[in-house]
């Protein structure tokens, strides 16, 4: 098991009520961690129903769905942002 930091923001931390949670996990990837959080509860599954539409961080490097979090001490959950 793994101790992450797991951060939200936008429309995500909206949907599932918190900025930031510490979580205890066994994911071996984000999309692993992704789909362990939608399992929590309603909250989590809405935000996470469509991971096409969020993008993903591991210690503040983006990432993609396929990355391992060995070693890795936060994940941020965020929309994709463009340009202006």
């Amino acid at each position: 098991m793994t101790t992450l930091d797991v951060l939200y923001f936008a429309w995500l931390r909206e949907r599932i009520g918190a900025p930031r949670e510490r979580i205890e996990t066994a994911a071996a990837t984000v999309g692993d961690l992704a789909a362990e959080l939608a399992a929590r509860d309603d909250r989590h599954a809405a935000a996470l129903s469509d991971l096409r539409a969020v993008r993903v961080a591991v210690d503040q490097q983006l990432a993609a769905m396929d990355t391992p979090l060995a070693g890795a001490r936060e994940v941020a959950f965020f929309p994709p942002m463009t340009g202006g």
